[in-house]
């Protein structure tokens, strides 16, 4: 346990000369430093969804997202998979898993059925999030069909024989 333990306090990175170092923060740390210094500035622009968040609105959106994602379960470690084109949800999403320390996996949204099948079943998410539809693309129907039993209960309490450590669909 000690092992693990000294492990988790390893810095990700050992700076070895060179100009300029790394920053040395989180994501999450510059992000905060940024949106206390411009608070009312233009952070985001989802042009396609029509929408504009400041800085602190983003930093208000991406916090609530993050404990949600906490209140429904997901801690440091945990990996969710998110199969979604660009969108401003997908960029809180990015920011929120980040902030808490939970694994973001991208699937690429071209995929057909058995790609994500695929990419699930290593990537062994215990969440995914998905949008609706996109284009041609029924990202629902498709999940459904691969994972029967999302028809049968509520999708944050999720038991698939196929993907047994996939417990929540959003």
């Amino acid at each position: 346990m000690n092992g693990l333990k000294n492990r988790d306090k390893q810095k990700s990175y050992y700076h070895r000369g060179g100009e300029p170092s790394l920053l040395g923060g989180t994501i999450h740390q510059h992000f905060g430093s940024i949106a206390r210094c411009y608070p009312e500035h233009e952070a985001l622009v989802g042009c396609p969804q029509g929408r504009r968040l400041t800085y602190r609105e983003l930093d208000r959106a991406i916090e609530k997202l993050a404990r949600g994602l906490l209140g429904i379960g997901f801690s440091r470690g945990d990996r969710i998979g998110i199969w979604s084109t660009n969108n401003v949800e997908w960029l809180l999403i990015q920011m929120a898993t980040a902030r808490i320390g939970v694994v973001l996996v991208n699937i690429n949204p071209a995929y057909r059925q058995r790609e994500l099948a695929f990419a699930l079943e290593r990537s062994e998410v215990q969440g995914l999030i998905l949008i609706p539809e996109f284009r041609s693309s029924n990202y629902v129907a498709m999940l459904q069909e691969l994972i029967p039993e999302l028809t049968q209960g509520p999708a944050e309490n999720l038991h698939s024989t196929a993907f047994p450590l996939l417990r929540t669909v959003l």
